[in-house]
């Protein structure tokens, strides 16, 4: 890689003012330099970095196909480290594909999805953990994803793990001179002081660790599903949290039959609302089948809104279903049509929900509904999401194993094992933590990360 020029559309699909084809390689000049015409004044080659040339796009025959500016951006300073042209021509689908293909002519070839990051990380323009971010970048739904993408892509999550390499570099670089020159009674640090270290890091990986689950649903979104009884107000509790009538609302209990989802956006948090079919034995074949959908659809939910119905207060009913609920998600209780029944007993709902937090609200008045958006973003956990919340499931598992062997190492030191072991540990934490940053990854770990990325990426 990086001995070919590569070129690809950098821009979306669709009509825009300007569309961008991007070349990067050794021979990006040269490739840009058959098929743009300046002009007036020299080719691209003999310009300075970093400059601008109005002109046209042409076949090898001389004919126009677009009118274009070229961007050069010499390597190493550019983002692939390499000699990168742009040519930003007229944004249709059409003239971007010509001048694409009046590229793939001149000799560049079509780029692999993501190799242009892939190339910037390979360079040293990045590490892995700031090409990530590129993507999360791309794919943030909320503001507080952007934000935290944007951290990452600055360092801020390379510097915290780099940090912790150094630190458990130096340990075993005193480890291992104590055990390579044993006779010279070194005693470089202490094993108390290799537990220190130890636990030190360990709290730092610990700490990185704890954003998983928040800096996960950030990136992906809070999948929260609204369940209860037929008729206790589910679907126009659904309409008031996305602002439009987008279920069905009837005084016909079983009006919802099947699962109907929505994004929105609650306190800087992503989350998919599910309105689901009411949970009840039924004799009939197709609202069975809707409540079979709500169970599964509850099986997957990271946080469940358990609805009832003031007016008719907590029936047994409403404790069968709950007590039946999967016991993976979190669950906020949701006293509804509170209008009808000021006096309800909210902690009786809070009691069979084992203590969980309740909102009293009216869907049809709207009372209530900003505390319980409020509520669904603080079981999200990401109101005090810090920069570095955004770790996703690879960092995750890596950070998670690195915090593994330093448990081991500990345990070993605890027991008195010889210090070769306690080096074993702790350069497994070292190395584990360098698939974060991308200096231990392999091949295969990149061709798996740039392989999400899209193509001119």
């Amino acid at each position: 890689m990086g001995e070919d020029t590569i070129a690809a559309i950098a821009t979306g699909a669709g009509e825009s003012a300007i569309g961008i084809v991007r070349l990067s390689g050794a021979t990006a000049l040269a490739v840009a330099d058959r098929i743009f015409r300046p002009r007036r004044g020299r080719p691209l080659r003999d310009r300075r970095s970093h400059t601008v040339t109005y002109g046209w796009v042409t076949t090898p025959a001389g004919e126009r196909v677009d009118e274009a500016l070229a961007l050069v951006m010499r390597g190493p300073h550019s983002y692939t480290g390499e000699d990168v042209v742009e040519l930003q021509c007229h944004g249709g689908q059409l003239a971007v594909r010509r001048v694409l293909e009046q590229a793939l002519q001149a000799g560049a070839r079509l780029a692999e999805p993501g190799e242009f990051t892939r190339r910037a990380f390979l360079n040293g323009r990045m590490d892995l953990s700031q090409a990530e971010a590129v993507i999360d970048l791309i794919r943030a739904k909320t503001d507080r994803a952007m934000a935290a993408a944007v951290a990452h892509l600055g360092g801020s999550l390379r510097e915290r793990v780099s940090a912790v390499r150094e630190r458990l570099l130096e340990m075993m670089a005193h480890l291992e001179a104590d055990i390579d020159f044993p006779e010279l009674e070194l005693e470089v640090q202490t094993r108390e002081e290799v537990s220190a270290g130890c636990a030190a890091a360990l709290a730092e990986v610990e700490r990185l660790l704890g954003g998983a689950r928040a800096g996960r649903i950030l990136r992906e979104g809070l999948r929260v599903v609204l369940a209860g009884r037929p008729n206790v107000g589910k679907s126009s509790l659904l309409n008031r949290l996305v602002r439009e009538n987008r279920a069905i609302v009837t005084a016909v209990p079983g009006t919802t039959r099947d699962v109907i989802a929505e994004w929105v956006n609650l306190g800087g948090v992503p989350v998919q609302l599910s309105d689901t079919a009411g949970i009840r034995p039924t004799d009939d074949p197709v609202e069975r089948i809707g409540v079979q959908r709500t169970r599964e659809a509850l099986r997957q939910a990271h946080l469940v809104l358990v609805v009832i119905d003031c007016g008719a207060g907590l029936l047994p009913e409403d404790e069968e279903w709950i007590a039946e609920l999967p016991p993976g998600a979190a669950r906020i209780g949701v006293a509804n049509k509170i209008d009808l029944n000021p006096g309800f007993p909210l902690e009786q709902l809070a009691g069979a929900l084992g203590g969980a937090p309740v909102v009293a609200v009216s869907a049809e008045q709207g009372t209530g509904i900003g505390e319980l958006e409020m509520a669904i973003a603080r079981e999200a956990g990401a109101l005090d999401a810090s920069e570095e919340l955004l770790v996703n499931a690879r960092q995750a598992d890596a950070v998670g194993r690195a915090a593994a062997h330093l448990r081991d190492a500990q345990q070993t030191l605890a027991a008195g094992f010889g210090d070769e072991l306690v080096a074993i540990d702790l350069r497994a934490a070292w190395m584990a933590l360098g698939e974060v940053t991308g200096d231990t990854a392999d091949e295969a770990l990149l061709d798996e990360i740039f392989g999400r990325f899209c193509i001119g990426k």
